[in-house]
């Protein structure tokens, strides 16, 4: 049964048509000839990996000129989220969060002024995204200690951690950093706390800004993130629900370059998808010493954020050290979960790109190209039945059923590789498969001859294909061989539309064997029994006297002299 309904193999882009999109890369304010051959490369490289990781086979992705890359997605069910994925940037970082606020203007002018740090659109509680962060894959779970606006905590697992409540490293018991704990005579005295890198204090202008920023003004939440260096504060926005949040955020204390795997993971417990990162040992010894430090904090300041590409996807809030896992929630679908984790794993572009155009590819020509290589397919297929007929006679039923049975096969699993993994069937893989044709039918010539040989040794049917299968399985086998080899080779070392040519060539390859292993041989051992075959009908295709073969093999016998005879002089 074919799995959700696909009855058909999925085409590629020059035949089903699909989306080409160009974009141009360009330098970050600050930047100076990063647009270069080398980070292009690394782009293209990331985009593709990107690309397949959905599911998408068949995908183009290549550079045109010195500052463009053009991809060319496949129509399929996976299009759209390739389109929003082949641009992103992903710079990941993991930022301390040193004050939150409402991220629209109050309608109170007054209650815009020195926003308080837990504030939020509705005046009760922060609306940073709910999140939480774990180590070695341990769920979050609440901080009784927090305050109401931490939004989230983050619990681990880790061995530094105590099951009674918070753990703090004797290393991080002698920092200079004075405990959240003390006690302050007036209330700027939380505000003024430290904050977990020293040099997280923000300059006026940064500070300015998270007082004016609307984050509901797409404009200006792009410009307060465009340019601004992972050593250096920012302001950032963030968005659950719809209710915006704004961020003044300190340096980026771990990078996304530290993380090694990301998946998407449904946690039941909670019965909602989140994304599980995994640090490598960098990034380990980094999370492990800023959650160790945010964990001394207050709120907000015990929170750091995870910023993709200048937007806090998550805050969470610590309450003891971590280690090197964490977790991403909130309000994540399966699909933007594994959309997320993708663009994660494969790291992020080491340019800015924006889209310059986006075309729609119809598939008028590849249709017409698709209907003039199956006709060239069908004429040689029907040539090959032919010339079959005419040399082999009866065998020729043999050699049809076989490529009708390696037809269906090849169609079945093409049909199955499309959800499967993605495998799109474009020109250069239909002609593949017609290639095929003529590698299958000289499979059956070789073992056919193989025994049409033994015939015409004056072997009997039955026993002529018994001694003519080992030899003709040894030709076949090398033969095959020699073809998967050199379509493999074909396959490593070309991208492309050419990898579909490769891919097919090597499956059918592959399925040759299988078939006349599997039913050539034994539907020929089958037919040796009827009389049809076994006696040399003239239409059999073992006719001894069309075959020119020798008498049957008989014993000559030696002729016995007796003593009461004796042989005469």
């Amino acid at each position: 049964m074919f799995l959700s309904g696909h009855t058909t193999p999925r085409l590629g882009i020059d035949l089903a048509g699909g989306t080409s999109i160009t974009l141009k890369a360009q330098n970050e304010p600050g930047q100076k000839n990063a647009v270069n051959k080398t980070n292009m490369d690394t782009a293209v490289d990331i985009i593709n990996r990107r690309v397949n990781g959905l599911g998408v086979s068949e995908a183009e992705v290549q550079t045109q000129g010195n500052d463009h890359i053009v991809v060319n997605i496949p129509r399929g069910t996976n299009e759209k989220q390739a389109r929003e994925q082949v641009g992103t940037t992903a710079q990941l970082y993991f930022r301390p969060v040193l004050q939150v606020a409402a991220g629209t203007p109050a309608a109170d002018p007054s209650a815009s002024e020195s926003p308080s740090a837990t504030s939020s659109p509705s005046g009760k509680t922060s609306p940073s995204p709910k999140s939480s962060a774990g180590a070695d894959g341990s769920s979050a779970s609440p901080d009784a200690g927090a305050s109401s606006g931490a939004g989230s905590t983050a619990s681990a697992g880790s061995g530094d951690a105590s099951p009674q409540g918070r753990a703090v490293p004797q290393a991080l018991k002698a920092d200079s950093t004075p405990s959240p704990s003390a006690k302050s005579d007036t209330k700027d005295d939380a505000a003024a706390s430290p904050s977990p890198s020293a040099s997280a204090a923000p300059d006026d202008k940064t500070t300015a800004l998270f007082g004016t920023l609307d984050c509901s003004n797409k404009a200006q939440r792009v410009k307060a993130t465009t340019g601004v260096k992972p050593t250096a504060s920012m302001v950032a926005c963030g968005n659950e629900g719809g209710q915006w949040a704004k961020y003044l955020l300190g340096p980026a204390e771990v990078e996304g370059k530290n993380v090694s795997k990301a998946d998407a993971v449904l946690d039941t417990q909670r019965n909602q998808w989140i994304v599980q990162m995994k640090f490598n040992g960098e990034g380990k010894k980094k999370f492990s010493s800023i959650t160790g430090k945010l964990a001394q904090q207050q709120s907000p300041m015990n929170q750091f954020a995870i910023v993709l590409d200048g937007d806090v996807v998550s805050a969470p809030s610590v309450s003891e050290r971590l280690g090197g896992s964490a977790e991403i929630s909130g309000s994540f679908s399966q699909e933007s979960a594994k959309d997320l984790a993708n663009v994660l794993s494969y790291g992020a572009l080491p340019l800015t790109f924006h889209e310059e155009t986006v075309t729609t590819v119809t598939a008028a020509l590849g249709g017409e190209q698709l209907d003039a290589g199956l006709i060239a397919g069908a004429v040689g297929l029907a040539l090959v039945i032919i010339y079959l007929v005419v040399y082999y006679r009866g065998l020729a039923l043999i050699a049809v059923a076989s490529l009708v049975v390696s037809g269906i096969l090849a169609y079945t699993i093409m049909t199955l590789l499309g959800p499967g993994i993605g495998f799109a069937l474009n020109l250069p893989a239909v002609c593949g498969a017609i290639v095929a044709i003529g590698i299958t039918a000289d499979s059956f010539i070789v073992f056919f001859e193989r025994v049409r040989d033994e015939v015409r040794e004056g072997r009997s049917l039955r026993p002529a294909v018994e001694r003519g299968w080992p030899r003709a399985r040894r030709t076949i086998l090398v033969s095959d061989f020699v073809s998967f080899l050199a379509s493999a080779v074909l396959f490593v070392v070309t991208v492309g539309k050419v990898q579909g040519f490769a891919f097919t060539l090597g499956l059918t390859t592959v399925l040759d064997v299988v078939v006349v292993f599997l039913f050539t041989k034994p539907l020929l051992t089958l037919l040796a029994r009827r009389k049809f075959f076994s006696q040399g009908h003239p239409w059999s295709g073992f006719d001894p006297k069309r075959l020119g073969a020798k008498p049957p093999l008989r014993r000559t016998r030696t002729p016995r002299v007796h003593a009461d005879h004796p042989k005469e002089a």
